[in-house]
């Protein structure tokens, strides 16, 4: 696993064990934030590592329910782990279907452990000027962490996981996705961070706004 700091505030545990799979870390004033937990506890133990020598409460947030994001969580069980309110759910109904589909490229010990708390629409970090917010597209539980002190954001799977494929694949409506590239257009985001792809500029929602275009509903 590759650790690229991305800014003062933000590091990146890049794998490419099975897949290119992104973990982020958000150094925070008052606390430590972790988004998504990827494939088990042995593939979250460098990060585990790392955490150890920050020494501030840590918060784990769910961008959505899919496997490659939620195996590890229990290797954080005794934390605040964060999610939209859907995810939670579907996480609960889909966790043996995925464990029986997935379970090949899990990573040391995975265990079912839900999201602990649950927002609808929006949850704000005063303190670390962490805000999340709801941004339905890949999946329709799909969140958005935005760091707005850095200008950072993690957009989850809701950019594709390569340049020549920027659009995701949509498990919901598409019209869901189109609104969020739309609040995504009125951010003021400067480096934007997803789950599979490379760190890129706000240039990449043009792109894909330009790509929409071109989808047939």
């Amino acid at each position: 696993m590759n650790i690229k700091q991305i800014s003062n505030k933000h590091v990146l545990f890049c794998s490419n064990q099975f897949f290119d799979l992104n973990i982020h870390l958000i150094l925070g004033a008052k606390n430590t934030y972790l988004i998504d937990t990827g494939l088990g506890s042995e593939f979250v133990q460098p990060v585990v590592d790392y955490i150890k020598q920050v020494g501030k409460p840590l918060i784990i947030i769910n961008t959505h329910y899919h496997w490659d994001h939620v195996f590890g969580n229990n290797t954080f069980k005794d934390c605040l782990i964060i999610s939209h309110q859907l995810c939670r759910d579907i996480i609960e109904k889909e966790w043996d279907t995925m464990v029986n589909k997935y379970s090949k490229f899990s990573m040391g010990e995975v265990k079912k452990c839900l999201p602990n708390l649950l927002f609808e629409n929006e949850l704000f970090f005063p303190e670390d000027k962490i805000r999340l917010i709801y941004t339905p597209g890949h999946t329709i539980d799909s969140i958005s962490v935005l760091d707005e002190e850095e200008k950072v954001i993690n957009v989850g799977d809701n950019i594709g996981d390569t340049l020549e494929e920027i659009i995701p694949s949509l498990y919901c409506d598409t019209k869901h996705y189109k609104e969020t590239i739309n609040i995504y257009k009125n951010l003021d985001m400067k480096t934007w961070i997803s789950g599979h792809n490379i760190v890129l500029k706000k240039d990449v929602i043009e792109r894909i706004e330009k790509q929409l275009e071109l989808l047939v509903e």
